[in-house]
């Protein structure tokens, strides 16, 4: 049975806003991040899509943002926490080093490697593939979303949706069937005051 997924980013945060490294640690969402929130309920109910199931990480602004975009009841998973960048949460955004050394970067820190966290969301996605659900919504994290990608496409696709980017509340269909997971569409909705009514 074909199942459709539907993994999104979070809304804008308080430390987004400041520029913060921002994986475990946790901010609330800003008046930004609610406006767009509510831009993906009203893209899923334009376009008819209703979940019969919902997942999102443990921290509160992807709970946050899952519960302005639907009111299904949903499980809260660790898997599909953001990277770990051990201590250097919470600090500012320069500090971080190039993308192109982080993969054991942070782990020095006390964080995770790009590798950890990689399997970690997979793995955290097959297991809710294999419950009884059909069409589903996951909100999780910009760093997380990219790294579910990096195993379903190639390294050229990969970097094709790298430069549309994950914008807060972008939201990413992915089709499952027969074992197999193929990207389908990125999309990025306006937030709720800048969407034609």
């Amino acid at each position: 049975m074909k199942k459709i997924i539907y993994m999104m980013r979070h809304g804008q945060t308080l430390f987004n806003q400041l520029g913060k490294i921002q994986g475990w640690c946790d901010s609330p969402l800003t008046e930004l991040g609610i406006k767009q929130a509510l831009g993906a309920k009203k893209y899923f109910e334009d376009n008819n899509i209703t979940f019969d199931h919902a997942y999102c990480s443990t921290t509160e602004r992807a709970c946050d943002t899952l519960e302005l975009v639907t009111d299904l009841p949903y499980k809260r998973l660790k898997g599909l926490k953001e990277m770990n960048f051990g201590r250097y949460e919470g600090s500012n955004e320069y500090l971080n080093p190039p993308t192109v050394m982080y993969d054991n970067f942070f782990q020095t820190f006390g964080g995770e490697t790009r590798a950890e966290v990689r399997k970690r969301i997979f793995d955290t996605c097959n297991e809710i593939i294999k419950e009884d659900n059909q069409i589903i919504l996951v909100v999780s994290h910009a760093g997380a979303c990219s790294h579910f990608l990096w195993n379903i496409v190639s390294e050229n696709e990969y970097q094709e949706v790298r430069k549309v980017g994950f914008k807060n509340c972008c939201i990413l269909k992915y089709e499952y069937e027969n074992g197999i997971w193929k990207f389908i569409e990125i999309v990025h909705p306006e937030p709720i005051d800048k969407q034609k009514i």
